[in-house]
């Protein structure tokens, strides 16, 4: 059984004690986090955004593909075009699925979802996507090649970036 400890605004946690498939039971905390939407934004040139923001739980500032957790009862396309105009400022016309891993399965349920965004407009002043208010958001385009030799000189170390950009 299971118990709900933290209830945040991104995550929760649970503890207890589960039966593992043995048949044995052992003590668990599993952080319990929606899906997230990872998008790989190629511009008509063929190069990708990136963004840079601060990441307070390293304290530092990073490179980036756009992501962000699905709204509750979002279905996941609706998401990855939410999330690419609140990052980039560029609404997609089309959005082509990927791939789904666990980033984390030792602690953690997130999905991440990552998705071609592809026919970039820009969503323009009347738009209703904005940045999330503590988000301060650069946005930068990149050759394929340039974003992953940056992934290879350490420059960007998240790794859904790293991963995503081997599906750019």
């Amino acid at each position: 059984m299971l118990k709900r400890v933290f209830d945040g605004r991104v995550f929760s946690v649970e503890v207890g004690r589960l039966p593992f498939p043995g048949g044995a039971a052992h003590d668990v905390a599993i952080v319990r986090h929606r899906p997230s939407v990872v998008l790989i934004p190629v511009l008509e040139d063929g190069r990708v955004l990136l963004v840079r923001q601060y990441r307070p739980s390293v304290a530092r500032m990073m490179w980036e593909l756009p992501a962000g957790s699905i709204d509750p009862d979002e279905p996941l396309e609706a998401a990855a075009v939410r999330e690419c105009a609140e990052e980039t400022g560029r609404v997609p016309g089309a959005v082509e699925r990927l791939a789904a891993h666990y980033p984390a399965p030792g602690f953690c349920d997130e999905l991440l979802v990552f998705f071609r965004a592809t026919q970039l407009i820009d969503a323009g002043p009347d738009s209703p996507y904005h940045a999330d208010e503590d988000e301060e958001i650069e946005t930068r385009a990149f050759t394929v090649a340039e974003a992953r030799a940056m992934v290879a000189r350490g420059e960007i170390e998240d790794l859904k970036t790293a991963y995503g950009l081997t599906l750019a």
